[in-house]
């Protein structure tokens, strides 16, 4: 058994590399397709550090030429491919999302017909059946978490990190749009100065031009002490999930993927909106979110507003269990099984499907 991973934007990685390493386990071999957006550096030094084989291509033409050549079995993709009738000439595709979150683009990046898209769990796995009824989709849960509800993610090391393992930690992990980041004070961690803070911002805001000024507020923040901000080498959200006691986010799948560890999580709804999605435009925010986005309110709590926060914040680590059966029914339905063992189910439909037809 031969898979490929294409890792077009490197947050995919996460969800990708429990799927790998439970498929060289059992004497299965993987290659890995990065694109030359990303930094040649980092993923250097992450392809030295996990032993993987690497592949570098400047587009999705040149990613099926390497498919070509390879002739892998499988092909995992984070999202569409824009060439799969090529591709299925010799060998299988497999959808793998890289997160559970509440933007449509979830459900729509299904309109490209790949051989099976994994979903996590029976509510997800529904809808998409109705919207593709020619679709073939398989409900596995979420490979990502498998690290730590299987027990082998460490987490972060606070000491070495110069923080303090005597204090509550906080991680906050905003998305990039809609984000909260612009609307969080500049003096915000001498606020929290009673807790450790984990920085987590998502992949753009670190190296997108255009977001230049979310950065200038991060690196700001990181001067403070008992900050912690992720750099580009933390390229993995998991081990601040396995580490932080409480979460703040966004409009970022990390709100369900936390609530899934049924710790507390507040949702920032204070959020920096373009002018074209305000006022009467504000039904363009509504498109780009999925109905999904109201579950939030079910596994989190909202806070409007800033001055809110520090109350909520310690309202919720003193009472964690608060929400703690609406984060375990809730978690069944957006992200399904969490036992460790989505990697497993992955890799055993792909040895039972092997003998099918390619393209089927």
């Amino acid at each position: 058994m031969h898979a490929v991973f294409e890792v077009r934007h490197l947050y995919y990685l996460p969800q990708f590399l429990p799927v790998y390493n439970e498929l060289i386990e059992r004497g299965g071999t993987a290659d890995f397709v990065f694109f030359a957006h990303e930094n040649r550096t980092l993923i250097d030094n992450i392809v030295r550090d996990t032993k993987i084989s690497s592949h570098w291509v400047n587009d999705s033409k040149d990613a099926l030429e390497i498919y070509r050549k390879l002739k892998p079995d499988w092909v995992f993709f984070g999202n569409k491919f824009e060439h799969l009738e090529s591709l299925h000439e010799f060998s299988k595709s497999a959808q793998l999302g890289h997160g559970v979150g509440p933007k449509s683009s979830y459900y729509t990046k299904s309109d490209t017909p790949m051989t099976i898209r994994f979903v996590e769990g029976q509510h997800r796995y529904n809808r998409l059946l109705e919207m593709y009824p020619q679709g073939n989709f398989c409900d596995v849960g979420f490979s990502k978490l498998d690290p730590i509800f299987n027990h082998s993610e460490p987490g972060l090391n606070i000491g070495k990190l110069g923080l303090d393992p005597g204090k509550k930690t906080i991680a906050y992990a905003p998305t990039f749009y809609p984000s909260s980041i612009e609307n969080f004070p500049k003096d915000w961690p001498a606020q929290f100065c009673d807790y450790n803070i984990l920085i987590k911002p998502h992949h753009f805001s670190l190296t997108q031009k255009r977001l230049k000024k979310q950065r200038q507020l991060l690196n700001h923040w990181a001067t403070y002490p008992g900050v912690y901000l992720a750099n580009s080498n933390d390229y993995s959200l998991v081990p601040f999930l396995e580490t932080a006691d409480i979460l703040l986010s966004d409009a970022s799948s990390a709100i369900i993927e936390f609530a899934a560890l049924n710790k507390p999580v507040i949702w920032c709804q204070f959020l920096k909106l373009r002018w074209s999605y305000r006022g009467p435009l504000k039904f363009r925010l509504r498109q780009r979110m999925d109905e999904d986005y109201l579950l939030f309110e079910k596994i989190s709590l909202p806070v409007e507003s800033y001055k809110e926060l520090a109350k909520a914040v310690s309202q919720q680590l003193q009472n964690p269990e608060q929400l703690a059966e609406e984060r375990k029914t809730n978690t069944e339905i957006m992200m399904g099984k969490v036992d460790g063992l989505a990697s497993k189910r992955i890799v055993d439909f792909l040895w039972d499907a092997e003998p099918l037809a390619l393209g089927s």
